[in-house]
C-alpha cells in the first residue's frame, strides 16, 4: 500500500482558547515534546470542509471566482463549503454546496481525495469529491450574499485548468489538488478505482 499517515497524539498539559469566532476559533495547547520539554502550539480549530470537482460531458470543470479577503485576491475555486452540522454526512454537504454555488446536481459521486489544508497551523480537514453526470438543478437558484453575491461562474477544460495550476496562475488549494488528483487517477488506475462517495473519513467521522 505504500506510505501512510498514522494517527498519534502527544500529551497536552494545558489548553486555552483566546479567540472564538463565528465558525472557527484559535487554541493554544501546551504540548509535551519527545525530549520532555513543553512548548506552546497555536492553531485554528476548524469544523472541516467539503469541495467538489464537478466535470461535465465535455471534460470541463465548474469553477467559481470570488474575493478572498485574507489573501487580498479574487480566486478561481471549485464549489466548497463548511461542515456546518457536527457529524454531517460530507456527501450531503457536498451536494448542497454544488446546488447552492452552481445550481447543478450530479448523479455520480466519488471521493477524489482527503487533505489537511494547513496542518502546521490549522486542523481543517477537507474531503474533495469528484462529481459527474451533471445536470441543471431544479427550482430557483439559491440566494447568495456577502462575497458570494459577486461570484463569477465558468466551465474550464480540465487540461487548461492543469496548465493554469502549473503556471502558477491559480492558487486555491482544493482546485489545485482536485485538478491534479483527477489527472493522476486518469493516468493511473482510472476513476473506477476511486473510493465510494460515503467512504469512511476518520478525520471527520459522520453519520450515515
Amino acid at each position: 500500500m505504500g506510505i501512510q499517515d498514522t494517527p498519534e497524539e502527544w500529551q497536552v498539559t494545558e489548553t486555552v482558547t483566546p479567540f472564538t469566532g463565528n465558525k472557527t476559533s484559535v487554541r493554544t495547547d501546551q504540548v509535551v515534546m519527545p525530549d520532555g520539554s513543553v512548548h506552546g502550539r497555536d492553531y485554528q480549530v476548524h469544523p472541516g470542509s467539503v469541495a467538489v470537482l464537478a466535470i461535465d460531458d465535455e471534460d470541463r470543470v465548474i469553477v467559481l471566482r470570488q474575493y478572498r479577503h485574507p489573501v487580498r485576491h479574487r480566486l478561481w475555486e471549485i464549489p466548497a463549503g463548511l461542515l456546518d452540522i457536527p457529524g454531517e454526512n460530507p456527501l450531503h454537504a457536498a451536494q448542497r454546496e454544488l446546488y447552492e454555488e452552481a445550481h447543478v446536481k450530479a448523479e455520480d459521486w466519488r471521493v477524489l481525495t482527503d487533505v489537511y489544508t494547513t496542518p502546521g497551523g490549522c486542523d481543517e480537514a477537507v474531503r474533495i469529491f469528484l462529481a459527474r453526470d451533471l445536470s441543471e438543478a431544479e427550482g430557483e437558484r439559491y440566494a447568495v450574499s456577502e462575497e458570494e453575491a459577486d461570484m463569477e461562474h465558468a466551465r474550464v477544460p480540465l487540461a487548461e485548468l492543469v496548465r493554469s495550476v502549473i503556471a502558477g496562475d491559480v492558487h486555491n488549494n482544493c482546485l489545485v489538488v482536485g485538478a491534479l488528483a483527477l489527472t493522476a487517477v486518469r493516468a493511473g488506475d482510472g476513476v473506477e478505482s476511486l473510493r465510494p462517495a460515503e467512504a469512511p473519513w476518520p478525520a471527520r467521522p459522520f453519520d450515515a
